[in-house]
């Protein structure tokens, strides 16, 4: 009698712990934890168009602080709301870890992923990275995903635990400014010292070059359209990152109109 007397009040309890009160407060709470993420990533977005040299930090920050709010709130408010016994919480927590580990296991592996990204940071929040036959710049860094937006501004999510098993490379690793190689292929014959010369100087004019790290130049004898050819690689910074198809173009543009003005000799087909 003892015994089913006890298990009723227990049930008792526990069923006293959700009444429409604390349900009340749960969706406030929820509602509340909505609003300040919302909020803190108002308040990022503006400080990053006031302060644009330090946009990647501010992601980074803000990212974290978007981390700890969802998981530390949402805990908390369990807590605080419904104020369950210590042996519902060790319950509950065990229960919670038997799930993620055989049910959730994909998920849980994107969590702890996510958790080690942040620490491990093989690449940040504004960085172009490439990831198999995707590249683009990372957007987000989430506790399940990372999203990246690519060159054709296609949105691309990953699963967090993917970027801990394949190879990814990061093409700024946190800094604004970028490596751009430009390519020119040009004849056996041609004067390979003067391309070289007027493409270093479209380079040092352009608007978007980084010119406190130096221009570099790889000269490669390869293979075009079945002729033999000179390949001249330029190897030069770009200010910031969002630039780093308008500098490409920019080189390829105004060196294409030197080279031909002055005569440098192209390869051509032996056939033409």
């Amino acid at each position: 009698m003892n015994d089913t007397s006890g298990l009723v009040d227990g049930l008792l309890s526990v069923a006293g712990i959700f009444n429409f009160y604390a349900i009340f407060l749960l969706l406030a709470g929820g509602v509340a934890l909505w609003a300040v993420a919302r909020a803190l990533n108002n308040v990022s977005v503006r400080l990053m168009e006031k302060i644009p040299a330090r946009r990647f930090f501010i992601l980074q920050i803000s990212t974290l602080l978007s981390f700890a709010l969802y998981i530390f709130g949402t805990v908390g408010l369990l807590i605080g709301v419904l104020q369950p016994p210590k042996e519902l919480i060790f319950a509950a927590a065990g229960s919670v870890a038997v799930a993620l580990g055989f049910a959730l296991k994909d998920i849980a592996a994107s969590l702890v992923a996510g958790i080690l990204l942040l620490f491990d940071r093989p690449f940040r929040v504004g960085d172009r990275v490439s990831f198999g036959d995707t590249y683009g710049e990372i957007v987000s860094i989430g506790l399940r995903t990372v999203r990246l937006v690519t060159l054709d501004d296609n949105l691309v999510t990953i699963p967090n635990s993917r970027f801990i098993t394949d190879v990814v490379a990061s093409g700024n690793a946190g800094e604004l400014d970028m490596m751009v190689v430009a390519d020119f292929h040009l004849a056996l014959d041609a004067d390979i010292s003067q391309a070289q010369k007027l493409i270093e100087e479209v380079v040092v004019t352009s608007r978007y070059a980084y010119l406190k790290k130096p221009v570099g130049f790889v000269m490669e004898e390869v293979e075009v359209a079945h002729t033999l050819a000179i390949r001249l690689r330029v190897k030069a910074y770009v200010l910031d990152v969002r630039y780093e198809k308008a500098f490409q173009s920019d080189i390829v543009l105004r060196s294409t109109q030197l080279l031909n003005d002055h005569g440098i000799a192209r390869p051509r087909s032996p056939l033409s």
